[in-house]
């Protein structure tokens, strides 16, 4: 499979990507420089950061910003806050997230030093905020399987995705197990995907690579190179929803480290032999 550079944007913190099926359109964000992108478009730069994103049933967007949830009209460019857990420490901000198939919007939460487990994974439905995981370092990358029956959830320094019982009437968690371990040559897991076979497909951050994995076996069953140190998340989308779209991230890398990776921070795309599921919109 070949990877092609899509938008040379050079994004300090390239991540959470979105696709819009309807649309055709790929939602990503610039983390550390606050910018919300369409494709190769800024079509916004807020007041702080913006740690996840998802499509929103009634139009626009639903952002996680630093602390609380928010509403982001496309037209007008304008947010609207909705929500914001409590006691979340001011060191922390809102980092991966999504929704799950009945719209409810998961995101997690990680220490900016990215050092202390004072993060939680959160659920927000649009009326009450429901914490499911707690004592969390980096919340990263979380996807279901295809029967909506499987959360998987990365707490990127564990190198481990783990699995739970997702109760979809409830949105409740139950029986979490290990599902992969990361071997520490592949790099650090971070963003995750899983496509229409049930595999999951995971950006290696500092490793240069998305690796796609049997949860069920645990088994590694596929590396695929990107020309980038810091690969950041990923998400199928593309007319066929067969063409993965990869995120990455310039941040922390020296001037030997840019001249070897120039296209840090851009995203990517590659063609391959699997469809991915839809992307869930928020209901609240």
């Amino acid at each position: 499979m070949r990877v092609e550079l899509l938008h040379d944007s050079k994004a300090h913190l390239g991540e959470g990507p979105v696709w819009d099926s309807r649309a055709q359109t790929l939602y990503w964000l610039d983390i550390l420089n606050k910018r919300v992108y369409a494709n190769a478009d800024v079509i916004a730069e807020l007041d702080d950061f913006i740690g996840c994103l998802a499509l929103r049933q009634r139009g626009g967007l639903i952002l996680a910003k630093r602390l609380s949830f928010w509403t982001f009209d496309l037209d007008s460019a304008s947010s609207t806050f909705l929500a914001a857990p409590a006691d979340e420490p001011a060191s922390n901000r809102f980092n991966d997230g999504k929704c799950d198939p009945r719209g409810r919007f998961l995101a997690g939460t990680m220490d900016m030093n990215e050092t202390d487990p004072t993060g939680s994974l959160y659920s927000f439905d649009g009326k009450s905020i429901t914490k499911l995981i707690s004592n969390v370092t980096i919340s990263n990358g979380l996807t279901w399987s295809a029967d909506g029956k499987t959360l998987y959830y990365i707490d990127t320094p564990t190198r481990e995705v783990k699995a739970f019982d997702y109760d979809l009437e409830t949105g409740a968690i139950a029986n979490p197990r290990v599902a992969v371990t990361v071997p520490a040559s592949l790099g650090w897991p971070d963003g995750m995907t899983s496509d229409s076979q049930g595999n999951l497909w995971i950006a290696m951050w500092g490793g240069a690579q998305i690796t796609k994995w049997n949860p069920h076996t645990g088994k590694l069953l596929e590396q695929i190179p990107v020309p980038v140190i810091q690969p950041s998340s990923c998400v199928f989308g593309g007319k066929h929803m067969n063409e993965l779209f990869i995120t990455s991230a310039r941040k922390g890398l020296d001037d030997a480290a840019l001249d070897q990776s120039p296209l840090s921070g851009g995203v990517f795309r590659v063609e391959t032999n699997v469809g991915g599921l839809p992307l869930f919109e928020f209901t609240g």
